[in-house]
């Protein structure tokens, strides 16, 4: 017990988690990582998110303990383009967990947000779908690792994670987007972010799919670039995600919490 305890301490002191909430590194998977709810709060809903080209878990540290200390359940799943089948096979792990409580969301960046949008229209069990940052075929290459840092965030500590993460795969960003990628919304509540200052992904064709939905939700970020959950705008991004997740609790037809008074 005592060693499960010094071991749980450490993985918090790895990912300068603050205290309250639990961070858990599950053995039989290297591929996730999760985030509990703080000690004494009933967990809100389950977040999986889906990373994109060249990312690691270690990418989504910031956003997952944020999301966690609202009181959600995060799990991380990696996305290799050339092993999708394993990464299915996980989603679908987690969305049948009973332990993991409802509603279940996926939240994916780059092309893991593309394959989000795929794998919310195929497992009745998503709920909704969170997706940042969307990569579409023809989407345009980024070939310099330079180049690359510009185009994914202007987060002077996202840079310093990715570029200190031996993990990350340099370069991802110049491998094509499957051509037989065409993304469609889901018959499931959806947030489309993207930056307004994405080289990778014009916002236009981002938003294209989804414009007339009635349950879909465009939120552009000003200036933000293709990383956009870890891009300078990070909390107010983070913010977005939790209202819309509030939001879906209350029903499919994501009743407004907080609104505008009209003048």
């Amino acid at each position: 017990m005592g060693n499960d305890r010094e071991r749980l301490l450490d993985a918090r002191r790895a990912t300068g988690q603050g205290e309250g909430v639990t961070t858990r590194v599950i053995p039989t998977s290297p591929v996730t990582r999760a985030w509990d709810e703080p000690d004494g709060l009933a967990a809100r809903g389950t977040v999986i998110v889906l990373t994109g080209r060249g990312e690691t878990p270690a990418s989504y540290q910031r956003f997952g303990r944020r999301l966690a200390a609202d009181a959600y359940r995060v799990r991380v799943v990696e996305v290799p383009l050339d092993d999708l089948a394993t990464a299915s096979k996980e989603v679908q792990t987690l969305l049948v967990d009973d332990d993991l409580p409802a509603p279940k969301l996926l939240v994916g960046s780059d092309t893991g947000a593309t394959y989000a949008a795929t794998l919310a229209g195929e497992l009745d069990p998503v709920d909704g779908v969170v997706l940042a940052g969307l990569a579409l075929p023809g989407s345009a290459a980024v070939l310099s690792w330079a180049d690359e840092l510009e185009a994914r965030t202007a987060c002077p500590t996202h840079r310093r994670t990715i570029s200190d993460d031996d993990g990350f795969a340099r370069g991802a960003l110049s491998r094509p987007v499957p051509s037989d990628w065409i993304v469609s919304a889901p018959a499931k509540p959806a947030l489309v972010l993207h930056g307004s200052a994405d080289p990778v992904t014009l916002p236009a064709a981002a938003f294209e799919p989804f414009r007339g939905e009635r349950t879909a939700r465009l939120r552009i970020v000003a200036g933000g670039r293709h990383d956009v959950l870890n891009d300078v705008s990070h909390r107010s991004v983070a913010a977005t995600v939790v209202l819309f997740l509030e939001s879906l609790k209350l029903g499919g037809e994501l009743p407004a919490i907080v609104a505008d008074v009209e003048s």
